[in-house]
């Protein structure tokens, strides 16, 4: 898929210094020439780093057709896309999803990105860590683990931290910093969404002096939220649309956009309607958007189901919270 060129790219010296001293690792997935992705912590700072972990690989199993996916990221890294449209002043943090056993760096990273940058919004695409780092099924064992630490939280509460530092240098308005996650990306964003009152680790640098708190949310056929998605179908109660414990929504979570289908059979539509009935119950404002048919992992790409036309719905939303204009949102 194609990548916009930057036209400018203004990146903190010590990191892009701390980028290119590291060796360079086959297989690494990287951006389109023009960008450059940039580790999120200093060198030997990352929290609750793995002792000897695997090196960072892309592409699936062998026998697979060929994809850009990010397996075994333990060096977690943004990558900052200034907009092609007029700067509108506003950034987003993209959250790929993977079910936090991998990332899909093309479907959930560039190709949002691609659509940011043409609204006039700063895309920064994380590429957090993975595997294990946020609640996730483990299918040999038939069930779902939930990490001591999540560090894919500690990644993104990180980056929205560096982009407000770095606000000024990007032509970015701290106040209108915002997070979208895909599937696992989607939890993420819940989970950015709803734990801003501190820090997941322990304080690094003048980044972590600013807030964590993304200031509107877009979620995109979210998993891992209902509390009841791990039981047997026959026999969990749909009309109990209570969160997991880890999710706890107040009144000061940012306005959220959210999408799904129903027909969805790898994340159901209660992990969707799950969120927003708490959103309502804590009166944040959200715009809920389901769909009879689409499936999961729909993206941004044309299809033939009405669900993909879902970026259209999100840039009049944006409208309506003053992140985008007319001028620039609301096009299919």
């Amino acid at each position: 898929m194609r990548t916009r060129p930057a036209t400018a790219l203004l990146l903190p010296v010590a990191f892009a210094a701390a980028f290119t001293t590291t060796p360079a690792q086959a297989g690494v997935w990287q951006p389109s020439p023009g960008h450059v992705q940039v580790p999120i912590w200093p060198e030997g700072k990352v929290p609750d780093a793995l002792p000897d972990p695997k090196p960072e690989s892309v592409g699936p199993p062998p026998g697979r057709e060929w994809w850009p996916r990010a397996n075994d990221v333990s060096v977690p890294t943004m990558t900052m896309y200034p907009p092609t449209a007029p700067n509108t002043g506003a950034a987003m943090v993209v959250f790929p999803g993977g079910g936090y056993q991998f990332l899909a760096m093309d479907l959930e990273g560039t190709d949002v990105c691609d659509w940011l940058v043409s609204r006039g919004i700063t895309c920064v695409l994380l590429k957090y860590r993975v595997p294990g780092s946020g609640p996730w099924w483990d299918s040999e064992h038939d069930r779902r683990v939930y990490p001591k630490v999540q560090t894919a939280l500690q990644d993104a509460q990180r980056t929205l931290g560096l982009v407000r530092l770095h606000a000024a240098e990007w032509h970015v308005d701290p106040r209108k910093v915002g997070v979208i996650g895909f599937s696992a990306g989607g939890h993420l964003a819940a989970a950015t969404s709803t734990h801003f009152d501190k820090r997941s680790y322990p304080r690094v640098d003048a980044a972590d002096d600013r807030s964590s708190r993304p200031d509107f949310a877009i979620i995109v056929y979210p998993g891992h939220l209902w509390l009841h998605e791990d039981e047997d179908d026959k026999t969990r109660v749909q009309t109990d649309l209570r969160l997991r414990p880890d999710i706890q929504v107040t009144k000061d979570a940012p306005p959220t956009f959210l999408v799904m289908a129903e027909d969805d059979q790898v994340d159901c539509v209660e992990q969707a309607l799950a969120y927003y009935l708490a959103l309502q119950a804590a009166n944040v404002p959200a715009e809920m958007h389901l769909y009879p048919q689409g499936g999961h992992a729909f993206g941004l790409r044309p299809g033939k189901f009405p669900v993909t036309r879902w970026p259209g719905l999100a840039e009049q939303w944006m409208q309506g919270l003053g992140i985008l204009s007319a001028a620039t949102g609301g096009k299919d």
